[in-house]
């Protein structure tokens, strides 16, 4: 997908995107340059957060010293 920076600088994130991500007009989004690209993140409310590891495998090796 190819978006076009506007003389001002701005772009349009592609609608299946937005939807995909839940991203509404007035919401914030963190940017990152990595490398030689840009990430934005969205900056979601810690409420929203809650729940969002749920089912996550917590199962880690550890080193035989680190067990008790």
């Amino acid at each position: 997908m190819v978006v076009k920076v506007s003389p001002k600088y701005q772009i349009v994130i592609p609608q299946n995107i937005r939807e995909s991500l839940h991203i509404h007009p007035g919401e914030k989004a963190q940017v990152i340059q990595y490398e030689n690209r840009i990430e934005f993140i969205p900056i979601r409310p810690i409420k929203k957060m809650r729940g969002f590891l749920k089912g996550i495998n917590t199962d880690i090796s550890r080193e035989k010293d680190r067990i008790e």
